[in-house]
This record gives C-alpha cells, sequence and structure tokens, in this order.
C-alpha cells in the first residue's frame, strides 16, 4: 500500500509542483501594466483641486454618474476617456492625481495622472484661467515619480515598470482655446501654420523627453473637431449650430502634424511605440450622426449656460444639468458625456480604423 501510495503521489506532484511554479508567471501575465497619463481637462481626475486656478470641476453636479455619484475634479458627469482605457486594461481603481496627498508609496507604482484643466503644450496657454499645470511641468512631476518608483523597487525594477508602462498624452485643445483664440494670445501673431508648427516641434521634445525617462508605448490622441463644440458654437454665433470650419481646418492641420511626429517618433527612436488615436475621426461621425451612437443631441451641452448651445458658462455648482443627460454627447461646452467617452474608449482600445499604427489592445500585446 506504502509503494502504491507513492507512485500516485509521485503522477500527480510533478504537474502540481509545475503548477505552482507556473503561478508568478501567470500572475505577471495578468497584471496591468502601470498607467501614466499627461493631457489636460480630457484627462484631468482633480489635479486642479490642489492649486490656485479658475479651472476646476471639483463641485457637483459634475461626477454625478462617477462611482460613489461625486465630483472628483473630473470635467464629466462621470469618466473621462482615459479612465475607461485603464478599466479596459485592468485596473481596478483609478490613477491617483500627481498633485493628491496621497500620491506616493506603493500607490504610485499602478501609475499616476498628471493632467491638468486648462494645461497645454505651450507654457502660455491656459494663461486666461490662471493656474495650470503644463505639459513642461507635467514632465519634471513623472521624472520625480520615476525616481519615487525606483528607490522602491531599485534600479533595475523601476526601470523595468517604466518601460512596461502604457502612456497617454492628450494635449493641444487649450493651445487654441485658451491661447491662440483669446484676444491678448501671446501666439496671436502667428498664421495657423506657423502656430502648428511650433506646437509640433515643442510636442516633439516633449515627447522624446519621456522617451529617454523610459516611456515607450505612447499614445498620441489627436484633437477632436473644436469648431463643433457648443462653446465654439456659441462664441462664433452659429445660427444653426454649424460647425466652425475655420477652426476645425487649424485642427487638421495641428493633427496631420501630429500623425507625422507619430511616424517619425517610431522611426527614430529604437524600440519607441508611439500609436495615433484619430479622435477628431469618430467625434465628428458621433456628431454627424449622433442617433447612431445613441444620442438625440450633439451640440448642446448638458451642464452650461448661455446662448442656443450653452456654451457660454461651464458646468458651476448646482447648475441645473439637462433632463437626460444620456441622450447627449457633450456634458458642458466643450467636454464630452461619460456616455461619450466610452464609445471614443472602445474605439481606441479595439479598432484599428481609429488608430495607427495599431490600437490600444495591440499595443498592450506588443
Amino acid at each position: 500500500m506504502k509503494m502504491e501510495f507513492l507512485r500516485c503521489s509521485s503522477a500527480s506532484v510533478v504537474p502540481f509542483i509545475w503548477i505552482l511554479l507556473l503561478i508568478p508567471s501567470i500572475a505577471s501575465a495578468q497584471r496591468p501594466p502601470a498607467l501614466f497619463v499627461f493631457g489636460d481637462s480630457l484627462s484631468d481626475p482633480g489635479n486642479n483641486n490642489f492649486i490656485r486656478t479658475l479651472s476646476k470641476a471639483d463641485s457637483p453636479p459634475n461626477g454625478i454618474d462617477f462611482p460613489g455619484g461625486f465630483a472628483t475634479g473630473r470635467y464629466c458627469n462621470g469618466r473621462t476617456t482615459v479612465d475607461i482605457l485603464g478599466q479596459k486594461a485592468g485596473k481596478q481603481g483609478f490613477l491617483v492625481p500627481y498633485l493628491a496627498p496621497n500620491a506616493s508609496g506603493p500607490l504610485i507604482l499602478q501609475g499616476v495622472n498628471y493632467a491638468s484643466g486648462a494645461g497645454g503644450i505651450l507654457d502660455s496657454s491656459g494663461y486666461v484661467l490662471y493656474g495650470r499645470i503644463p505639459m513642461n511641468k507635467q514632465l519634471e512631476y513623472f521624472a520625480n515619480t520615476k525616481a519615487q518608483i525606483i528607490a522602491q523597487l531599485g534600479e533595475q525594477a523601476g526601470n523595468e515598470l517604466i518601460s512596461s508602462a502604457l502612456y497617454s498624452s492628450n494635449l493641444g485643445s487649450n493651445d487654441y482655446l485658451n491661447n491662440y483664440y483669446q484676444p491678448l494670445s501671446p501666439v496671436g501673431n502667428l498664421t495657423s501654420t506657423q502656430l502648428a508648427t511650433l506646437l509640433i516641434n515643442t510636442y516633439r521634445g516633449q515627447l522624446t523627453k519621456l522617451y529617454n525617462l523610459g516611456a515607450r508605448k505612447v499614445v498620441v490622441p489627436a484633437l477632436g473637431p473644436l469648431g463643433c463644440i457648443p462653446f465654439q458654437l456659441s462664441f462664433r454665433l452659429s445660427k444653426n449650430g454649424e460647425c466652425s470650419e475655420k477652426v476645425n481646418a487649424e485642427v487638421r492641420e495641428f493633427n496631420a502634424g501630429v500623425f507625422g511626429l507619430v511616424k517619425e517618433l517610431n522611426a527614430n527612436l529604437p524600440g519607441a511605440k508611439f500609436i495615433y488615436l484619430d479622435s477628431y475621426k469618430i467625434v465628428s461621425e458621433m456628431i454627424a450622426n449622433p442617433r447612431a451612437y445613441g444620442f438625440t443631441v450633439a451640440n448642446v451641452g448638458c451642464c452650461g449656460a448661455g446662448g442656443n448651445y450653452k456654451g457660454v458658462v461651464p458646468c458651476l455648482p448646482n447648475f441645473n444639468i439637462c433632463p437626460n443627460r444620456f441622450d447627449y454627447l457633450f456634458w458642458d461646452p466643450y467636454h464630452p458625456t461619460d456616455k461619450a467617452n466610452v464609445i471614443i474608449a472602445d474605439r481606441f482600445w479595439s479598432s484599428t480604423e481609429y488608430s495607427y499604427p495599431m490600437n490600444i489592445q495591440q499595443l498592450l500585446m506588443s
């Protein structure tokens, strides 16, 4: 009996040992990568709560559809696109804002969000709203985070976390809306082509610096059709909701530069995997045919005030909101609703129609 037992147990022990040996690699394969986010109010999770600025979203009704139903500082009724992409990548919670008091220790190993409402590629962008965190400062913050990660994990493991992480850089809107289009803009004397060239050259340096800090997998969204947002419809006195073709043409010029920049960085930086996300295309499609995406209102902000499009005053504390926010593409004069962000994130995650040279899911598997 004893020999019988040994024969049976030895036959079963070997596969069991292999399972034990495989568990760490299985867990590692399933562990979501760290996620580091750079950007403006389209991605801000609440950094502007901690600075003196006119650009804030830390009061209701903002956040009414966010888990828990409270305002976090996100310029939305719910989640931002990058929040949803993080969930798709396997994140259980939401990234900590860099300026939050708890942005330290093991928490930052999951990633950090540096995005700031009114922030831009140029340091001057967003100046009309006073405080903001431009991209150059966000990169300084990331360098600080990297040093903290290496202090926790050691140089080899820390650098591996940095190089395997996913990065998002969503910037440019404020370089137009809250800089170039403002009456006293420091870049207002430039032609649109000169501005696009300045922005792309500056962005090239910033994304190269991000690469030099260790980033390899970077998603770079284009600008959406800014000439169609409720703010621009109001500002430019659109009669029947027609988009400003002038603004959209300038945005397309910038986007073409970003597309070329992504191709250039991939060609010139060893191991770089930058992908271009066509926000302009997906948002334009939703505006052109809102019912196909489940919307009935595509040119009015759900929470805002002023004019026919509620595009003059942003979503302020205790504003009355639209009767059914799930019918609306835009939450306020500038930003999409949670429902719209889900659609955008879905396209970026799995479709190759809105991304180049691959989608985010493919990027993570590469």
